[in-house]
């Protein structure tokens, strides 16, 4: 797996439609970790394709009538199985950080990558989804170098009191994050 283009190259690609332009002259310096399940606490079923792509059935599952109009992406998915599908070129902003802000910059979608992973706050993630975090993140910081180990941050840093994914079972140690959030 590389990065060409501000696509990875040997993963599935699913373009969502949910996405923009950075403002000019953004640097890209800060990774968000944040978790996703749908509906909550099921895996698989391809819903988090759909709800990324705008193509979600509201008539499939209650949970989906209360989220049908939300317009949301992230650049990746990590999939229980560590499988990896981008959603939205690296260059571009994803909306996957909502109202949030990082030490002292708000609007943490203009400068961030967003990587979500296939999971919730009370399960632990899988072994083979850590190992292509890991791959990934030594990629993304490659890339951009504006990216250290301490600007590698869960959703509930950005978004303290509204998020709190990736959750407690996300072993930051694991990724090398020397910053973890205590719960």
């Amino acid at each position: 797996m590389n990065i060409q283009n501000n696509l990875l190259t040997t993963v599935k690609l699913c373009l969502s439609p949910h996405f923009n332009d950075r403002p000019i002259n953004t640097i890209i310096d800060l990774i968000v970790i944040h978790s996703i399940s749908l509906p909550p606490g099921k895996f698989g079923g391809g819903f988090i394709e759909d709800f990324f792509g705008g193509k979600l059935n509201p008539a499939v599952d209650p949970y989906f009538e209360t989220i049908k109009d939300l317009r949301v992406s992230s650049h990746v998915v990590i999939d229980r199985n560590g499988s990896i599908i981008q959603f939205v070129p690296f260059h571009l902003r994803a909306w996957h950080a909502g109202v949030s802000s990082w030490q002292g910059r708000d609007n943490c979608n203009d400068y961030s990558i967003g990587i979500e992973l296939e999971g919730t706050d009370d399960l632990p993630y899988t072994e083979v989804q850590y190992d292509s975090l890991i791959k990934l993140i030594a990629l993304l910081k490659q890339e951009y170098p504006a990216i250290s180990s301490d600007r590698i941050v869960g959703h509930c840093d950005i978004a303290p009191g509204r998020k709190t994914d990736p959750g407690p079972f996300f072993d930051w140690e694991k990724v090398g994050i020397p910053n973890a959030v205590e719960f």
